[in-house]
């Protein structure tokens, strides 16, 4: 459905820094930064990418929105997030563990990033 998705961010070293770590948790390889200053994550299934806002005003949250990376298992989860907190993201929502929703169990991991955006790490439980 997706073919990439951005978001801002304020510091795109700081930024560059977390990514690596927990999408690195989760296998896929360092973001490589571009001759426009961007940081991309390439994998078989899309693009992840990291800018700085090109109006030229400061990256934020938007406000109830979640980027959600898919993790192999609650583990893989957990060192999501543990990279994630050794890197300058936030814990946000409940710790990680399972959650019942509307499409059977989940275990969710969720942080902010170091501009304030909400991620989330998830694996489908059988």
């Amino acid at each position: 459905m997706f073919s990439h998705i951005m978001l801002g961010a304020n510091d795109i070293e700081k930024s560059k820094a977390f990514y690596d770590a927990v999408l690195g948790a989760l296998g896929c390889p360092p973001g490589f930064i571009d001759d426009k200053g961007r940081c991309f994550y390439r994998t078989k299934t899309g693009i992840f990418a990291l800018s700085k806002p090109i109006d030229g005003e400061p990256a934020c949250h938007g406000n109830g929105s979640t980027i959600g990376f898919a993790a192999d298992s609650p583990e893989a989860a957990d060192a999501w997030h543990a990279a994630g907190i050794a890197n300058g993201g936030v814990t946000c929502e409940d710790p990680p563990g399972v959650r019942a929703g509307a499409h059977g169990k989940l275990y969710l991991a969720y942080l902010r990033d170091p501009s304030g955006n909400k991620i989330c790490a998830l694996h489908r439980l059988p």
